[in-house]
């Protein structure tokens, strides 16, 4: 399985993970067609340059990223805007600022694929629906002063643009480095990581570590939250290639996003078959009792019909789950089914990898399934808002999927 993995014992900021993804491509000839699309991205003023510099005795690229020629002067230690996704209270009164529907337009007219388009805005709505939350604003009324904007769609264009071109089939992130201590942003002196940051960040492993300032910006906190699809130790990997982003300031720790690209083991996963044949429930009681172990989180459940003894119909009724639910599962089914008894039996399950991305269609947007692994990649719609959409202009399921 071609795998990323990403070593966030630096922290991250838009700009180093979009240098270090640039350092992943092939031949000279593709690294220059990225920059020259990265300048042809219609944003006003903004030039994307990489440069190479060595730090701690190690070779790397900084991706500099100015406007009109200048580097923004509120840059943290990674070269990378703070306000990047503040509120419209933030201090650069001089700059116009923008919300979500312009910056939807700007996107729109860049000359990408659709799948950038769409990865471009998810991330700018991970980030936008936390300042709300912080905020308490809603999302409508959340505006990114001019510059910082202009520099954090040139930083999360440039990674959408890279992870599709790489194109890998899983991303992996070791836990998160965020810094410590305090930082000085439009609203005063927050804590490290920054409120959005640590919004952004729920449910992911982060540690604060010596180093005093803020290691992770709202923007690279929105890009990993969208891409990774792990957190954790290092996979066993065959690496091929591997890049450098090197953030601003210099510390004693190599101040930077290393990424590796290789091939990882496709690996199956040990389930749980529960299975028990039923001759004397309706259907409709059967279909409760599924409903039931669905919401326990049953793996899957389903029915086979069978002939039992005496010739008797009758229903098999099979539950995969985890084999830490076992337990919890082998009550449910005793306790919304007429059995005697549960089998069991130890299966090896292969997956793909499987998340699910909001698309815009002419019907508003919608939630695409995206699985890919072995080889494989696949994308569908799915059926609630399919049928949801169908429902409101009266039209059949089909007639809508050939409309998108």
């Amino acid at each position: 399985m071609k795998t990323l993995y990403l070593d966030l014992s630096m922290g991250a900021a838009g700009d180093m993970l979009n240098a270090a993804l640039y350092e992943l491509l092939g031949a000279t000839e593709q690294k220059a067609e990225y920059i020259t699309l990265m300048n042809a991205l219609g944003l006003d003023g903004v030039t994307v340059t990489p440069e190479k510099i060595v730090k701690n005795g190690i070779t790397g690229t900084k991706m500099s990223v100015k406007i009109d020629g200048v580097a923004e002067e509120s840059h943290d230690h990674h070269g990378h805007d703070h306000g990047d996704g503040h509120a419209h209270s933030y201090d650069h009164h001089e700059h116009h600022h923008r919300g979500m529907k312009e910056i939807e337009q700007i996107v729109k007219a860049m000359p990408v694929s659709d799948k950038v388009k769409t990865d471009v805005m998810n991330v700018y709505k991970i980030i936008a629906a936390a300042e709300s939350a912080v905020h308490g604003r809603p999302v409508t009324e959340i505006h990114f002063h001019e510059v910082g904007m202009l520099d954090a769609i040139a930083d999360i264009a440039g990674v959408c643009i890279l992870m599709e071109k790489i194109a890998v089939e899983r991303v992996v992130a070791s836990p998160i480095h965020v810094g410590s201590g305090q930082v000085k942003a439009a609203h005063g002196i927050l804590p490290v990581p920054a409120p959005a940051t640590a919004l952004i960040l729920k449910d992911v492993p982060i540690y604060g570590g010596n180093i005093k300032g803020e290691l992770c910006t709202p923007t690279g906190a929105a890009l990993l939250k969208y891409f990774v699809n792990k957190f954790g130790d290092m996979p066993v990997m065959r690496v091929a290639k591997t890049g450098y982003g090197m953030g601003t300031k210099d510390f004693d720790a190599l101040n930077c996003v290393r990424i590796m690209l290789g091939e990882t083991d496709e690996k199956g996963t040990d389930v749980v078959e529960l299975s028990c044949n039923l001759d004397d429930m309706t259907p409709e009681r059967i279909a409760f009792c599924t409903e039931r172990l669905f919401e326990a989180g049953a793996l899957d459940v389903y029915t086979v019909p069978v002939v039992m003894k005496k010739s008797r119909l009758g229903t098999m009724l099979c539950v995969m789950c985890d084999a830490k639910q076992r337990e919890d599962m082998i009550r449910l089914i005793f306790k919304y089914t007429s059995t005697l008894g549960v089998r069991e039996n130890i299966s090896h399950r292969y997956t793909l990898n499987r998340k699910i991305n909001m698309v815009n269609t002419p019907y508003g947007e919608l939630r695409v399934k995206q699985s890919e692994g072995f080889g494989v990649q696949r994308a569908k719609y799915e059926y609630e808002d399919l049928a949801r959409v169908a429902r409101g202009i009266s039209e059949s399921i089909d007639k809508v999927e050939k409309n998108l």
